[in-house]
C-alpha cells in the first residue's frame, strides 16, 4: 500500500505488468484534487487519452465535463477520474480480465488515498468489475449500491450517449441523483 498518491503514480508510470505497456503512448493514471468526494471510474483509456496522458479527454471526456458542469462538479476542483486500467487497450478493446486483474491494485491504492463518499463507474467494464458482475447497466444505471464500506453507482458511459443520443435525458437524471445524493452525505 502506498502512503501518498505521488508515490503511487511514481510507481504505476513504470508498471509493466501486462502486455499493454508494450503497445501504450503513455501511462494514464488518473487526474483531480485527492480528497474529492466523488471519484469517476471508467475502463481505460482511448487513443486521445493515450496521447495525452489524461482520462476521459476525448469527444466522451469533453460529455462528461458538460454533464460534470451541469451538476457543479469539475475536474481539478471537486472530484477524480481514473480507469480500470492505466494504458490504451489495443485499437480501443474491452480491457481483458486478465488485464484488469493486473491493474486493479493501482485503483485500489488510489480509492485508498482518495477516500470518496461516491465512487462512480462508467460503463458497463468498470461497474462489473467493481459493482457486481451480473450488472444490466441499461436497467440499473443510476441505482446506488453499497460495498466494501464505498457507496457505488453506475453510469452509462459517455461513449454510449454519443452513440445513442436519445440516452443523454436518462443519463443526465442520473448526475442530479449524484448531485442530490451528495448533499445527504
Amino acid at each position: 500500500m502506498f502512503k501518498t498518491m505521488q508515490e503511487l503514480k511514481e510507481n504505476c508510470l513504470q508498471c509493466t505488468k501486462c502486455e499493454l505497456c508494450k503497445t501504450r503512448t503513455n501511462v494514464v493514471f488518473g487526474v483531480g484534487i485527492e480528497n474529492a468526494d466523488v471519484m469517476f471510474i471508467g475502463e481505460g483509456p482511448g487513443e486521445q487519452e493515450d496521447l495525452r496522458a489524461e482520462p476521459f479527454v476525448g469527444r466522451a471526456g469533453q460529455l462528461l465535463d458538460k454533464m460534470l458542469f451541469a451538476v457543479d462538479l469539475e475536474r481539478g476542483k471537486n472530484i477524480y477520474i481514473a480507469n480500470m486500467v492505466k494504458c490504451r487497450p489495443p485499437k480501443n478493446r474491452d480491457p481483458l480480465p486478465q488485464e484488469q486483474d493486473m491493474c486493479i491494485e493501482w485503483l485500489k491504492n488510489q480509492v485508498a488515498i482518495i477516500r470518496p463518499k461516491v465512487i462512480v463507474c462508467l460503463g458497463r467494464i468498470a461497474s462489473a468489475r467493481l459493482i457486481k458482475q451480473d450488472i444490466k447497466i441499461t436497467k440499473e444505471h443510476g441505482t446506488f449500491f453499497e460495498k466494501n464500506g464505498f457507496l457505488l453507482m453506475p453510469m452509462l458511459h459517455p461513449a454510449a450517449i454519443l452513440r445513442d443520443p436519445r440516452k443523454k435525458p436518462e443519463a443526465l437524471e442520473d448526475f442530479f441523483k449524484l448531485r442530490e445524493k451528495l448533499k445527504e452525505l
